[in-house]
């Protein structure tokens, strides 16, 4: 099964891209971020007509996730149950497709340090725990993939020093995202990987995909029953390419179960 994650950066804006990168990919799941779509407006009989199934959790121009799937969608979970109107926000999704856990997430920004919204952040990352624990166990095949706003380590960035005093690079996102790992999830890229320069993102302005001036901060984290599957992973630098791409690649695994 082939499972993919993508920060699109606005649907509508890159809906042939996509619907091209999926004929090309040919990918069975597939984990979308910044849709930036009311609900009511997101394609799916158009998927529907490519094969897939999909489920939506829309807010108009900001935020926006979904799973689309060609090997069943079911049990769909939209946004982080059992909290209040601040995390009402659409940046979680959960769906199983051919027996696996699937969750799509957009984890807010932080703006910086000394900001409202990187407290929010934090502590939506502590929600997102929370919410996992509720779904799975750790025995359970689980895939929690997307844009987590988050450089996992110095190699996932091309100059730790450009980023000192930054969020995405800060020791308690950091530690907030290895709370979820601890729980029993395992990095996809570095099963395979230890190598720095892998980048998921890169900024539109400036040249910086040219200059390799990027972020590692989307991901597919995976329970140990789909690490023992894991056949392979890779970032499609080739989909930020060309016109008018989003500013972020697919990361892309194929398990075997």
């Amino acid at each position: 099964m082939r499972v993919a994650t993508w920060n699109v950066n606005s649907l509508n804006a890159r809906m042939p891209r996509f619907v091209a990168w999926l004929k090309e990919v040919q990918p069975d799941v597939v984990c979308i971020q910044e849709t930036k779509m009311k609900q009511e407006v997101f394609p799916h009989l158009e998927l529907e007509m490519l094969g897939y199934e999909s489920v939506h959790f829309g807010q108009g121009q900001w935020n926006g996730v979904a799973i689309i799937s060609r090997v069943g969608l079911k049990d769909s979970v939209i946004g982080i149950e059992n909290k209040g109107p601040e995390f009402e926000e659409a940046r979680a999704i959960t769906a199983e497709c051919n027996g696996v856990g699937i969750a799509s997430v957009y984890v807010p920004n932080g703006r910086s340090l000394d900001s409202d919204h990187y407290r929010y952040k934090l502590g939506w990352l502590g929600s997102l725990k929370d919410h996992l624990e509720r779904l799975y166990k750790p025995t359970d095949k689980v895939i929690i993939a997307g844009d987590f706003n988050i450089a996992p380590g110095d190699i996932d960035v091309w100059s730790p020093q450009a980023f000192i005093g930054s969020t995405h690079v800060s020791e308690a996102e950091r530690q907030a995202l290895q709370e979820l790992l601890d729980w029993g999830l395992v990095d996809s890229l570095r099963h395979f990987y230890d190598q720095d320069g892998i980048f998921t993102w890169w900024d539109h302005r400036g040249g910086a995909f040219h200059k390799r001036q990027g972020m590692r901060i989307d991901y597919l984290l995976v329970s140990k029953p789909i690490e023992s599957c894991l056949d392979w992973v890779l970032v499609d630098r080739n989909a930020r390419k060309g016109e008018k791409p989003s500013d972020h690649a697919p990361v892309v695994i194929e398990i075997s179960i």
